[in-house]
């Protein structure tokens, strides 16, 4: 019997062709559409947007990074928003610094490190540490907190950063000294994030944070659930 004649070499061809046959459709099939969260961008005034610029609905979030009811949310109302609205295009997503204080200018110029597309994951992480951050500034000693007031801004967020862990909170993320040090600097951003918080004080009438605007009126409201109820409503009325 030839090797052409032999019945187990036609086995071994056949699943040969059966195996190939699958990898071709799984060459072929389509690739998975991308998040629509992975699309971000700046706008003119140094916010950061995430999400489908065609979407029917525009939700502003104006926030604090030392404020707990703004970490509440973020704890609670960052996944469900990103899933179900925003990588689905539903809602294009805008996020505004309402700064308040000195602290919070040094956690909204860290959160700028590495760019737009790093901003979202920085947000959360800092958000995240809002515990740890808050106890360090309670425990800091008077001496501390009058030095966090003296000079220049950068000067200033540069002793917030090491007193409060943020700096060392950011190192781990893979940031260097270098890095944090040029993101405190940076006079553009410090005027874009004042800019921005005289925006949302003085035009949109912003009196707490955190301040939802959808379709650009006041959603009047602060938690997730009620947050979700507006979205709905709005995404109904489009």
């Amino acid at each position: 019997m030839s090797a052409f004649d032999d019945p187990l070499l036609d086995r071994r061809t056949a699943v040969l062709a059966l195996s190939g046959a699958a990898l071709g459709l799984i060459a072929a099939a389509p690739a998975k559409a991308a998040a629509w969260s992975q699309t971000v961008s700046t706008t003119p005034i140094g916010a950061f947007l995430a999400g489908n610029p065609a979407a029917k609905v525009r939700l502003v979030e104006y926030f604090s990074y030392t404020c707990h009811i703004c970490a509440d949310f973020a704890k609670a109302g960052t996944l469900p928003l990103k899933t179900l609205y925003i990588d689905r295009g539903l809602v294009l997503f805008e996020y505004r610094n309402l700064v308040r204080d000195p602290v919070d200018m040094t956690a909204a110029l860290l959160a700028r490190v590495g760019g737009a597309k790093a901003f979202a994951g920085n947000h959360q992480a800092i958000f995240a540490a809002f515990p740890a951050t808050i106890a360090k500034v309670q425990k800091a000693t008077e001496a501390q907190k009058k030095s966090w007031l003296e000079g220049p801004t950068a000067e200033r967020a540069r002793k917030i950063a090491a007193g409060t862990g943020l700096a060392a909170l950011m190192r781990a993320r893979g940031y260097t000294q270098a890095q944090l040090d040029a993101a405190l600097d940076s006079e553009v951003a410090q005027a874009e994030l004042t800019g921005m918080t005289n925006i949302g004080l003085n035009a949109d009438r912003v009196e707490g944070t955190p301040s939802f605007f959808v379709n650009g009126r006041n959603a009047d409201v602060t938690a997730w659930p009620a947050l979700k109820s507006k979205l709905d409503l709005a995404l109904k009325a489009s």
